[in-house]
């Protein structure tokens, strides 16, 4: 074999690792990405994650059974809501846009965005760049994902904070989904009111207000928060967090497989082909 041709083949193995590590590295960054398409995708983080799962839902056996009752408890909006079932929408009313934001406060992706792009957002929202309407969905309750009660049971806690203020629902549900509080998406935390009313400490309209802590402990808002679960695969939503405007999902250039993938730190810069800076 000569030199030259030695050369060249050791230059294409060379050309086929690099593009074998450019195809992993692909295939890492769109594991860390959400996608939005086709059909739910939560990954548990750690190997044997359903078992845990499980373990949590049989522990929070009887929780399911007061949740069982809250679908046929009488409805109670928040005050702050709109309409006959308590949308929730944050901003000027006189905002010609309206972003729609669907999230799960036990999603992991949720907490990644609200912790990187969530205070630009809200910087919008009191520009008057637009208004938005959130949307609060319980799907990784469902046993065929993780399993227990902690997206409804927090929902209901926000739906508590809602009704205080709208401030106080912005302050309590970024502290639900921050570094510090927010946990895995297999760890039922949120199923114990202790827990989300010890957060809820960390907020200051919250902070030791007995009407709040009696909300939660009693479930005030338990059948609000079923029935905005109800929406979750409705227009086109299969994941969270999912953003919508004018009917359409907001989503990256980049498209994988059929699926439509939202870059977490590509939001704002979507956002401002959506909604131009004033």
């Amino acid at each position: 074999m000569s030199n030259r041709n030695s050369h060249a083949n050791k230059q294409a193995a060379r050309e086929r690792m690099r593009a074998e590590r450019e195809r992993q590295a692909k295939k890492d960054k769109v594991r860390r990405q959400l996608t939005v398409a086709g059909a739910i995708v939560v990954v548990l983080a750690v190997a044997g994650g359903i078992g845990v799962a499980v373990s949590n839902m049989n522990k929070k056996s009887s929780t399911d059974s007061a949740w069982d009752k809250a679908k046929t408890a009488k409805f109670v909006k928040p005050a702050n809501t709109t309409g006959k079932n308590g949308d929730i929408v944050i901003g000027n009313k006189d905002a010609k846009e309206t972003l729609e934001v669907y999230e799960d406060p036990r999603c992991p992706a949720c907490a990644g965005f609200e912790q990187s792009a969530g205070e630009q957002m809200l910087k919008d929202v009191k520009d008057g760049r637009y208004k938005v309407r959130y949307v609060l969905f319980n799907f990784i309750d469902s046993p065929d994902m993780a399993g227990g009660v902690g997206s409804k049971n927090a929902v209901s806690a926000l739906g508590a904070a809602l009704n205080v203020s709208p401030e106080a629902f912005i302050e309590y549900k970024k502290a639900l989904f921050s570094k510090e509080n927010h946990p895995s998406e297999r760890d039922d935390a949120f199923s114990e009111d202790d827990r989300l009313i010890e957060i809820a400490q960390q907020v200051k309209a919250l902070k030791k207000n007995k009407a709040f802590d009696k909300d939660v402990r009693n479930g005030t808002y338990d059948r609000w928060a079923l029935e905005m679960g109800k929406l979750f695969g409705k227009n086109g939503v299969r994941g969270t967090p999912t953003f919508r405007h004018n009917g359409k999902i907001l989503e990256s250039s980049d498209q994988q497989s059929g699926g439509a993938i939202l870059d977490l730190p590509s939001f704002v810069e979507v956002t401002d082909k959506e909604f131009p800076k004033k």
